[in-house]
């Protein structure tokens, strides 16, 4: 099985060490126990880690040989992060030190993320930081098409965290953001990957008249694991979501991590859950890795034989394209599943 890569340049990895220290003064990560209910269906009590008084850490555990694969930064990729640092912008591929952000921005693919780097959520996995987000910089997109244009990006992903204390959930300037990259980059591929702006069906449908070459939005994780996981989140709520995008008459995909505590017939229940909802004809499938020891911790490596079984599983569901691997994420090969199913990439090749 090919393996994509996981490691980074030295210079690159202690920048962005240095940029998790700044931006996490207090211990790293939410604090997934805050929201999630005395009753809830999954207790992990024994494993969260409640670290208001940093005390309390588990040691980020040993990766396996299948997870230590090298690949270096070429002078491309250093050339794209001179231009994000250039219009200060923040990219999900450097904020969450993504394994395989040398192999990405080679191909001409990036993800930024948008609406800034603080989230008004608190999920047990993420290593963004949650608190009381800036004001909206309403130049954003502005600066967001014009990095575009300068990297010369074949296909670009969009993300954000969550700004629930918007009335709109951050819509207006996601649709801004995809309309001046379609105004200025022509041959550049939109992907958005949004929350799910707190069931707001409005909200929803300001970003889908933008008319984004693909809608994603990231279940995650099992039913189950929710209130724990995601706990200002829901499990249905983010399927509805999946379903409009798809009446929309959008491209829509999904993706979920693996080794965060759910069983596997629970992978199978979400492919099925998903797929009873709306085709979705993508979906990623990666191995969960701690950010840090103050978030959930790793309960198991699923082998490269399970990510397979998972391909497998998933193409026999009715999914059109499964990325599943060790280091997969959500924009891995991005650019060649708009190729491959957005109308209008096709069109415009």
């Amino acid at each position: 099985m090919s393996v994509p890569a996981n490691q980074q340049s030295p210079t690159i990895e202690r920048s962005a060490q240095q940029r998790t220290l700044t931006r996490h003064p207090r211990p790293l990560g939410g604090d997934p126990t805050r929201s999630a209910q005395r009753d809830s269906v999954v207790s992990l009590t024994d494993m969260i880690l409640d670290n208001a008084d940093g005390s309390s850490h588990a040691a980020v555990r040993r990766k396996p040989a299948w997870l230590k694969v090298r690949a270096p930064l070429g002078q491309g990729c250093l050339q794209l992060k001179c231009i994000v640092d250039e219009h200060d912008l923040h990219t999900v591929c450097q904020e969450a030190s993504c394994p395989n952000m040398g192999e990405c921005w080679a191909r001409g693919v990036a993800t930024i993320m948008i609406l800034g780097d603080i989230c008004t959520r608190s999920c047990g996995f993420c290593n963004i930081r949650t608190g009381k987000p800036a004001p909206v910089d309403t130049d954003e997109p502005r600066r967001v098409a014009e990095s575009v244009r300068l990297m010369g990006l074949r296909h670009i992903v969009l993300t954000s965290v969550d700004r629930d204390e918007l009335p709109d959930g951050g819509a207006a300037i996601w649709a801004e953001t995809i309309a001046r990259i379609h105004e200025h980059c022509p041959h550049t591929s939109v992907e958005v990957l949004t929350p799910d702006f707190a069931g707001s069906r409005h909200a929803l449908q300001t970003v889908i008249d933008a008319k984004p070459e693909i809608l994603a939005h990231n279940i995650e994780t099992v039913a189950r694991m929710y209130p724990t996981v995601r706990p200002q989140a829901d499990y249905r709520r983010s399927i509805e979501f999946l379903h409009r995008v798809h009446d929309a008459g959008l491209v829509t995909k999904t993706g979920i991590m693996v080794g965060i505590g759910e069983r596997d017939d629970e992978v199978l229940q979400l492919m099925d859950d998903v797929q009873a909802a709306a085709p979705v004809p993508i979906i990623t499938i990666g191995q969960y890795l701690q950010p840090t020891r103050n978030h959930l911790p790793i309960a198991r490596w699923v082998t490269p034989d399970t990510f397979d079984w998972y391909h497998r599983e998933g193409l026999s569901r009715g999914f059109q394209v499964v990325e599943s691997g060790p280091l997969v994420r959500s924009s891995y090969h991005a650019d060649e599943q708009a190729d491959k199913l957005s109308p209008q990439r096709r069109e415009g090749a």
